[in-house]
């Protein structure tokens, strides 16, 4: 029993140690804004800090009045003992309860304030300091209300909490707006988000929630990374046994790699169970299922690892082995090899590369600081805050990304109110074509001019969007008139816009009316014409027998039409019958040129031409 309380003093130590070093690292306070409208002399924004526990509302805000209550100011007991409740009636404003920090656990205060009605806890300190992140009890006594507290929680200074207590003292009414909008960075169409976390399955409650967390969320992980909305990466913290103890009995069996990489005893006990080192070997195989998985372009498997694995080999029947990994492993299909190649040798005298990245991955950059609890959730590079429950984890995921770029989940009912639904948000529609240009957001909404089946409208989305381009008339004839009489059927839409059609006069938009040109004298004016008006045209007939010309506008008689018209043929026909004679002609004359030429130089050949016999007979005078 004494060698016992020797060892854990000395474990104790090395904690210690090791906590040191923590404190020397940099934490971040997560924040969100509470922005104040009435009374006037508060109205302004003010920066409250969001706490480890509830839920709070990302990408989101919350309206309502702040309360201060009169008894149980520290909400360390319960309302009901002081017949106090600040449960909404309905058409009324939420509650926020302000109360004062001290005596009891911040989430305490939270239980017992939602417990009375409030729809979120301000916390006022009790010193002058800058903001702290309110954080979980610990594990000891009975916090089995932590996963029940959904209303958010906020951290304020004692300077705006004593503004807030002497306002409310008055009896002014402190209006509230909580904003968590810009709570975590919003970018662009796809979020990176970071689990740390550990195989160990024996440390109480925190161990417990991980591996709910996961086996709830898995299904909704899955679907994000596939499709490639999401990027995931798990990560484990280990720590490093200091030089001074590297040869304890502590440090051997909680580290590997020579007291590089440790975790604590899961049971805390070092008499009995697994020890550190197997927690560390079991974390550095999880990460290298991640790995190989991503290597093999099918990250998404990590999650069914390790829910199996938490299924298959729990530590309390004694099965958190190698074996029983590499079972698991197996069944899933992935590279056995590359994972145990990728954890190298344990008992190696050197650093393990995998492990020290994970070791460098702790130490805060930007505007995320040190990873030294867990679980945490990291969000863009933001801690997340708040109750590790797949419906928060999930808004707080769908706040990652740029409006109007989220997935389809992050639009569902459970998560957010489709502000569509109201009134079209107060966007442009067109119920005829059940076309509308309000877009449902994670956020809210947005008034933008939509694209239907490949035309883009275009306008200002709130009072006015307009089809343009190619195809414009398919989608609801462009918004322009049209209208169908007698069996025709007239429109005014063009490519380029409204237009009445010839014919027609009007804006081209919400009317044409027809055009009498009979009594506009635009048609059929000529003197023997009866002109009729019909609906988009009209009607012209000769008297006297005449026969009218539309392209002239003209009445003609029908024998001299018809005479004029043989005479026109005629004409042509002698026409075409000099062209051909002449055409004749010359092809005679160019083919009868053509033979005689052939057939002189072929007469050449054979015997001499006259003028050649003159020439030859001279020549042999000579000679002689």
């Amino acid at each position: 029993m004494g060698s016992r309380s020797a060892g854990a003093m000395l474990w104790l130590l090395v904690c210690a140690a090791l906590l040191l070093g923590c404190c020397q690292g940099r934490f971040v306070v997560e924040k969100n804004s509470l922005k104040v409208t009435a009374p006037d002399d508060l109205k302004g924004t003010y920066e409250c800090a969001i706490g480890n526990f509830g839920v709070p509302q990302y990408g989101g805000t919350m309206v309502g009045f702040v309360a201060y209550p009169k008894a149980n100011r520290k909400a360390c007991k319960s309302f009901d003992d002081f017949d106090i409740s600040y449960k909404a009636k309905p058409g009324a404003f939420p509650t926020f309860l302000l109360v004062d920090r001290g005596d009891c656990y911040f989430a305490k205060k939270a239980w017992n304030a939602q417990k009375a009605g409030a729809a979120a806890i301000l916390v006022a300190d009790d010193k002058d300091e800058p903001l702290i992140t309110m954080d979980n009890p610990e594990e000891s006594g009975n916090t089995d209300y932590l996963e029940n507290i959904t209303i958010p929680s906020a951290l304020i200074t004692k300077s705006f909490g004593d503004r807030l207590k002497k306002a409310i003292d008055k009896g002014d009414m402190v209006n509230v707006n909580l904003d968590w909008r810009e709570a975590l960075p919003h970018p662009d169409e796809r979020v990176e988000y970071e689990f740390w976390t550990n195989s160990n399955d024996e440390c109480g409650p925190k161990c417990d929630s991980q591996i709910d967390f996961v086996k709830s969320f898995k299904g909704a992980a899955q679907v994000l990374e596939k499709k490639g909305y999401t990027e995931f990466t798990p990560h484990y913290i280990t720590w490093y046994c200091p030089e001074a103890f590297i040869l304890s009995k502590q440090c051997k069996s909680q580290c590997i790699n020579h007291g590089r990489y440790c975790a604590p005893d899961p049971e805390q006990d070092f008499s009995k169970g697994y020890d550190g080192k197997d927690v560390v070997v079991q974390n550095l195989r999880q990460v290298c299922v991640f790995k190989v998985a991503k290597e093999h372009k099918k990250p998404w498997l990590w999650w069914d690892y390790v829910t199996d694995f938490a299924i298959r080999c729990p530590m309390k029947e004694k099965k958190y082995t190698k074996e029983c990994a590499e079972g698991v492993i197996k069944s899933l299909g992935i590279d056995h090899k590359a994972i145990d190649k990728c954890i190298g040798d344990p008992d190696a005298d050197e650093e393990n590369p995998v492990l020290k990245a994970e070791q460098d991955a702790q130490i805060g950059k930007g505007s995320r600081g040190d990873v030294t609890i867990l679980p945490t959730l990291v969000i863009n590079n933001r801690q997340y805050r708040g109750k590790l429950d797949k419906g928060a984890v999930l808004k707080a995921l769908c706040a990652g990304f740029r409006e109007t770029t989220e997935p389809a989940v992050c639009l569902s009912e459970d998560i957010q109110t489709n502000e569509c639904l109201e009134n079209n948000g107060g966007c442009w529609q067109d119920k005829a074509a059940n076309i509308t240009a309000c877009k449902d957001t994670f956020r809210g909404r947005v008034c933008e001019c939509p694209v239907v089946k490949g035309v883009k409208f275009v306008g200002d989305g709130y009072t006015h969007c307009e089809a343009s381009g190619s195809g414009r008339c398919e989608i609801n004839n462009g918004g322009c008139w049209k209208d169908t009489k007698n069996g025709r059927t007239y429109s005014a839409c063009t490519d380029d816009g409204c237009k009445c059609p010839d014919g027609f006069k009007g804006d081209g938009k919400h009317k044409c009316e027809d055009i009498d040109e009979c009594k506009e004298k635009t048609a059929c004016q000529c003197k023997e014409c009866k002109c009729k008006n019909t609906w988009g045209s009209y009607e012209c007939g000769c008297s006297g027998g005449l026969l009218y010309m539309r392209e002239h506008d003209t009445c003609i008689s029908k024998n001299g039409a018809s005479e004029a018209g043989w005479g026109f043929l005629w004409v042509v026909f002698f026409g075409l019958v000099a062209a051909g004679i002449a055409g004749y002609a010359v092809y005679k004359y160019r083919i009868r040129r053509y033979m005689d030429s052939e057939i002189r130089a072929i007469m050449a050949q054979y015997m001499p031409l006259d003028n050649q016999g003159d020439v030859q007979s001279h020549s042999h005078h000579i000679e002689m």
